[in-house]
């Protein structure tokens, strides 16, 4: 198991920990959002769809359940962007399946280090990403590097709800009853991921709250940042777009 508190890198911790999910990461992305999963993603997708992009960037794509979702809704190709082996393994699988091979490729790489040039996309989308890098601030500069000048951005991340009423269930749900209903969808390896993502998503907002995330946007060069609080504030959707200014220095 990660651990958040130790020398290993959020990157690293990131790719271990998730190293044996990928068969059942949808289920286990349900169940950690209370079934709202899907509810959260259409909502960033609807803000990719709306610019009517021809190339998009997803980034930490996992399985491609996003990815499909772009390929499904608009007529963009669309390149997905994991760090983990395994995700990408059962990704490639998913897309062969929905017989989408002609609209989606997926590479291997890092948030971090993204190995496209400047303005590669006309748009892009990340998903529970924040909380695994390092520096977010650096990570966000540049996935905007790659977003052309007017480009739709848009994320979603876990999150911790503001009201102190519904931030004691979600304490109580998250160090309690999600490790238990990991281990029962998928033994010790899901019991693991479920004690870490409560503590994990406090110490993240702690680290970088909403306001500090918005404003590492802004000093990526994208404007227009949006924020939209989902489920009494499990979920956390932004958007944006591109600034038309000159593109930040790459964060490589």
């Amino acid at each position: 198991m990660y651990d958040p508190g130790s020398r290993t890198s959020p990157t690293s911790g990131a790719r271990a920990l998730f190293a044996g999910l990928p068969g059942r990461y949808d289920a286990l992305a349900a169940v950690l959002s209370l079934g709202q999963d899907r509810r959260w993603r259409r909502e960033m997708i609807d803000h990719i769809v709306a610019c009517r992009p021809r190339s998009v960037l997803d980034v930490a794509t996992g399985p491609a359940g996003v990815a499909l979702q772009l390929a499904d809704r608009t007529d963009a190709r669309v390149t997905g962007l994991d760090l983990s082996d395994d995700m990408l393994g059962r990704g490639r699988r998913n897309v062969d399946d929905a017989g989408r091979q002609d609209r989606i490729a997926l590479f291997l790489g890092q948030a971090e280090q993204l190995p496209f040039p400047d303005a590669a996309f006309e748009s892009l989308t990340f998903t529970y990403l924040l909380r695994y890098v390092s520096d977010p601030a650096a990570t966000i500069a540049e996935l905007a590097r790659v977003v052309q000048p007017g480009g739709a951005v848009a994320s979603l991340e876990f999150a911790v709800p503001p009201s102190r009423f519904w931030h004691g269930w979600w304490w109580i749900y998250t160090r309690v009853l999600l490790p238990l209903a990991g281990a029962a969808l998928g033994g010790r390896a899901w019991f693991d991921v479920g004690r870490f993502l409560g503590p994990n998503i406090t110490a993240h907002y702690r680290r970088l709250p909403v306001a500090a995330t918005v404003r590492a946007w802004e000093a990526a060069g994208i404007a227009d940042v949006n924020v939209r609080r989902m489920s009494l504030g499990g979920g956390l959707v932004m958007w944006g777009r591109r600034g038309d200014h000159r593109l930040p220095t790459s964060a490589q």
